[in-house]
């Protein structure tokens, strides 16, 4: 009997530990805030971390090698002394290209702003996607779906759907919270977590998902072992940003997929052959026109 409880003790373990998805890591800057307790924002990081990492968010088995990379940066500056903290936070993702030390930047976002949470050292950190249990673990548990969704579309044409979904359903249930980045009114501009999954699940925006995958899984990964095909894959995948842009100029998930990748492109396409880089070229200072990283293409490499 014994025999039989440590195997099955052994594969539940074992399962576990290959179905988390995320290798997340968690920093928290308190330096706008005076004369507090650094044992409570240890305990604060090692539980976000545990929080993130420990949980499993998909039915998919992961290997640790497979796990997404992600970063969180959350910002204090004001806390209460008790149990009430207010901040920004900013959320990375990354994905390793097939066979290549190289990864690429999938989501690069610094925009949520006036973030409102309770934490005490030593509380239990519950989430329900069902229903809205605290702002914290609402607001992480958004951006690990979001973080997957992401991820998955670049590996699987719209496979991130059951993602986003999730984190659509976290925002509708957050709607009651005081957080006004839950809420289409919440700011004077179209910059908050509503607008942010919104414009991920949106039909206009449905060539920017089809952008991530062309990009990555057709581009990317093959550039190492074909590089003028890998590369024109990319170029074509930069046509769904541009078909967008024609849509709706000020699509907020056309901007921010120019954030995380517009340094990459000009890094990719200065050393292109001059008819690609004048392809690509076009597109970027079409849909960027003010950002002045996209001439680089144009001043280095093969003329």
């Amino acid at each position: 009997m014994k025999q039989i409880l440590f195997i099955i003790l052994f594969f539940t373990i074992s399962f576990q530990s290959l179905s988390q998805e995320l290798n997340c890591r968690i920093s928290i800057n308190r330096s706008q805030i005076q004369g507090s307790n650094e044992e409570l924002f240890r305990a604060m990081q090692k539980d976000l971390y545990e929080f993130m990492n420990n949980r499993v968010w998909t039915n998919n088995v992961f290997s640790n090698n497979e796990r997404i990379e992600c970063q969180i940066q959350i910002n204090l500056s004001k806390y209460n002394g008790i149990d009430k903290f207010t901040g920004n936070i900013s959320v990375q993702s990354t994905r390793p290209i097939f066979n290549t030390n190289y990864k690429s930047t999938l989501f690069n976002y610094k925009e949520d702003k006036d973030f409102d949470f309770y934490y005490t050292e030593g509380q239990s950190l519950e989430f329900n996607e069902n229903t809205h249990l605290s702002n914290l673990t609402s607001v992480l548990a958004f951006y690990a779906y979001i973080i997957i969704g992401l991820d998955y579309d670049s590996f699987g044409l719209n496979s991130g759907t059951v993602y986003f979904d999730k984190a659509k359903q976290i925002m509708n249930n957050a709607q009651s919270d005081p957080d006004n980045n839950w809420k289409a009114f919440g700011t004077s501009n179209q910059n908050n977590r509503f607008y942010l999954i919104e414009h991920i699940t949106s039909s206009e925006n449905a060539p920017l998902r089809k952008f991530y995958y062309r990009y990555h899984r057709l581009g990317l990964d093959v550039m190492s072992d074909k590089p003028e095909l890998g590369r024109g894959q990319v170029a074509n995948a930069c046509q769904f940003l541009k078909q967008v842009y024609n849509r709706k100029a000020d699509s907020y998930f056309l901007r921010i997929i120019l954030t995380a990748k517009t340094d990459e492109i000009v890094k990719i396409f200065s050393e292109a052959p001059v008819q690609e880089k004048k392809k690509v070229y076009n597109i970027l200072k079409e849909i960027d026109p003010t950002n002045p990283k996209v001439d680089k293409i144009m001043k280095t490499g093969q003329n």
